[in-house]
């Protein structure tokens, strides 16, 4: 375990907002950069407080981001031979005091590190034994004496907590957890939570039995029964840690919470109970998940065991075998799973059981794997006695994809990064599940019809329909082709809407920059000479706010405070995304009106805030800078209008491996006076407001040269004469 902090080059190039190549050439062409003091050749490790005073010295960074600060002390308490997440747990218990009892850290925080060192860890088990009894409490594992860098990270604690909230600042840590353990750790992200949570309704006790940070349970609220299981013994405590501190202060303890860690196909935490709802996201394409052993195990009904390649038809009996008679199972899982040939006589039983009630094709980017379009599975334990065989199939994909990202560069790379998370529309897509899912489920608890089928998204079929060879429960095999949107009545309203926007558009000619000189002399409008970002801030006439990981969001529509991100900017679309937490920590910054929001990654994009509008009063999302002009020295329109601009912008670039990175501040303008930046400030606006319309009249007409061709092709409606 080093004695010091120690920071790779991967981790560098985040502390100074760099591509890692610019990391590899400062230590090529400074002679001082900080040399390793550990690693391997291929992975060399630095000191993170040489490496701090270097930044520092070459103007890199002020100072360094305090998560960072953070995380650099969690990763130095860990122990190579142990859980990369096991400092957490201990971040997470003086959270979890912060949280609940403010005034005793205030108290403890004075006295001398001998005596905090004893006293600290007293007061941390006395919370946690408040908050989860003594036997959960014990499962966390906490010291009873603290060292001199724990007693620097609690401190460092105390510091994110009071900017970010306990819970906001546990949040950013697990956030930056998950981001450096992508392969271990693949959290089921709070949109899709919240969808399992709103297709169960409000059960008195739910059961997550592949909990892994608790977002499923974290979706339902505290007075909720709550119970989980977790084959990662860490990651079960920092699940019940997280639940713990998202629940109010004022709760009291013990919590209706219930974790336990185990493996729960082999060693099941809570054999022959039973719960109203059980909602998972399971491991998928598990080889060893316990076939042989469990051959006999009386959760297979009439001894059907699962094939071995078939482990989430494994859960998916799992979950049914502990939901109570009339209760409801709901599980994502790949598209696969629906077609298999090796789980045939599965989806067979389950199907004439009554127990499947409906297979819900989500989008790609739901959940994580994010580029696969995964299914959601309801299921409902049969009631003695009830004869209820229809399944709903819906395909909720196309219906709740977001528009594609527009032009080159920030918000496409970055969400080819994800798989496409950001162009899932999670308001139409909760709308369309939950519709039609709680049309059909009402229908089938109450004797009343079902729903009719609606062609493109959804079709109730009976159950003995769906056996065949194949038993193929895929929703796209099934759902009838959508009718071309209103027929010709609508086809003809949107080639009238199309022809309207058109028509409005001005005549491109007004738009150009007229032949001759730029600009001229006797007006005063001739640039003298460049000036960077950076000199304009030294000087007072901007305010640069840059984003940093972001904070948790939900979806937008469920109220809160707007989040712009980088998709938003893109689009020209409004705010996606609310703030989770509230109103986020003291002195957040918010847009105003005349803000410039320009994405980190560049990409030729840039948008001003409005007078009013969705835009107004918005919190920052991931990678984006927020330029604040000083409306007496630069026009907002102006400043827009240059970093619009390829030519504004092409040496302000820095480039890692595969993506390129804006230097906001050496981006360079030209020296204008105040009306010569008015009147180019309007010339870009026309120009910006040129372009929305024409993306906007490209989107309409590829929508109505689509159902057209739908329309033919399907022969709903006759070729034109």
């Amino acid at each position: 375990m080093p004695d010091r902090p120690e920071v790779t080059a991967a981790e560098i190039a985040r502390l100074a907002g760099v591509g890692r190549a610019a990391v590899s050439n400062w230590r090529r062409r400074h002679p001082d950069f900080p040399r390793p003091v550990g690693g391997t050749d291929a992975s060399p490790a630095f000191a993170l407080a040489e490496v701090e005073s270097w930044l520092r010295a070459q103007g890199k960074i002020a100072e360094l981001p305090l998560l960072e600060r953070v995380w650099q002390l969690v990763d130095t308490l860990r122990d190579p031979a142990g859980h990369p997440a096991a400092p957490l747990v201990e971040a997470g218990a003086l959270l979890l005091l912060l949280h609940r009892e403010p005034g005793q850290w205030a108290e403890l925080a004075d006295r001398p590190d001998t005596r905090l060192a004893l006293a600290l860890p007293r007061a941390v088990a006395g919370t946690a034994v408040h908050a989860f009894g003594p036997d959960g409490a014990r499962t966390l594992g906490l010291p009873g004496l603290l060292g001199s860098t724990q007693l620097d990270l609690a401190r460092l604690l105390a510091e994110l907590a009071a900017q970010a909230g306990p819970v906001g600042a546990y949040e950013q840590l697990l956030t930056r957890y998950a981001e450096a353990n992508t392969r271990q750790l693949s959290p089921t992200p709070p949109e899709a939570a919240e969808l399992l949570a709103a297709v169960a309704g409000v059960p008195a006790t739910v059961l997550d039995p592949a909990v892994g940070l608790g977002s499923v349970l974290l979706a339902h609220p505290p007075t909720t029964g709550r119970y989980g299981q977790d084959a990662d013994p860490v990651a079960a405590a920092l699940a019940r840690l997280r639940i713990a501190l998202h629940t109010p202060a004022d709760e009291p303890g013990p919590l209706p919470l219930d974790l336990r860690a185990g493996d729960a196909l082999r060693a099941d935490g809570f054999p022959g109970d039973t719960f109203e709802a059980v909602l998972c996201q399971p491991p998928y394409n598990e080889r060893d998940w316990g076939h042989d052993e469990l051959q006999y195990d009386t959760r297979w009904p009439g001894g059907l065991v699962p094939p071995r390649g078939e482990s989430e038809l494994a859960w998916v009996l799992h979950c049914l075998a502990h939901t109570r008679p009339g209760g409801l199972a709901a599980l994502l899982l790949p598209p696969t799973v629906a077609a298999r040939r090796a789980g045939r006589r599965i989806r067979a039983e389950l199907l004439r059981s009554g127990a499947l009630r409906a297979v819900i094709a989500l989008p790609a980017g739901a959940a994580p794997p994010y580029g696969v379009p995964l299914h959601l599975w309801v299921l409902r334990a049969p009631l003695p006695g009830s004869d209820f065989r229809q399944v709903l199939m819906l395909d909720a994909g196309a219906s709740a994809s977001g528009p594609a990202p527009t032009g080159p560069g920030g918000a496409a790379g970055a969400q080819a990064a994800e798989g496409g998370r950001d162009k899932v529309d999670w308001t139409g897509l909760r709308r369309t599940v939950l519709d039609a899912w709680r049309g059909f489920d009402l229908a089938a608890r109450e004797g009343l019809p079902v729903p009719a089928d609606r062609p493109g998204v959804h079709r109730v079929m009976a159950a003995i329909d769906l056996l065949d060879d194949e038993t193929d429960l895929s929703p796209a095999r099934h759902v009838p082709p959508a009718t071309p949107l209103g027929g010709a009545a609508e086809l003809s309203h949107l080639g009238g809407r199309l022809a309207e926007l058109l028509a409005d558009l001005p005549d491109p000619v007004t738009l150009l920059p007229r032949p001759g000189a730029a600009t001229d002399g006797a007006s005063g409008a001739v640039p003298v000479g460049v000036v960077t970002i950076g000199e304009l801030v030294r000087g007072g006439a901007l305010e640069v706010y840059s984003s940093g990981t972001g904070a948790a969001t939900r979806p937008a529509g469920s109220g809160g405070t707007p989040v712009v991100t980088d998709q938003d900017l893109a689009t020209g679309a409004a705010p996606s995304a609310v703030l989770a937490t509230g109103p986020g920590p003291a002195g957040d910054v918010r847009t105003r009106p005349g803000d410039v929001l320009v994405p980190a990654l560049g990409g030729g994009t840039a948008r001003v805030v409005p007078a009013e509008g969705p835009l107004v009063g918005a919190a920052l999302g991931r990678q984006l800078h927020l330029l604040r002009p000083d409306p007496a020295a630069l026009d907002p329109e102006f400043l827009a209008g240059q970093f619009r601009s390829t030519a504004g912008t092409r040496r302000a670039a820095s480039h890692a491996t595969t993506t390129a990175r804006l230097d906001i501040r050496r981006v360079e303008l030209p020296r204008l006076p105040l009306p010569a930046q008015h009147r180019l400030g309007t010339a870009f606006a026309r120009l910006a407001a040129f372009d929305a319309a024409l993306t906007q009249a490209a989107a309409l007409g590829r929508g109505l040269t689509r159902a057209a061709t739908d329309a033919l092709a399907t022969g709903a409606l006759a070729p034109p004469e």
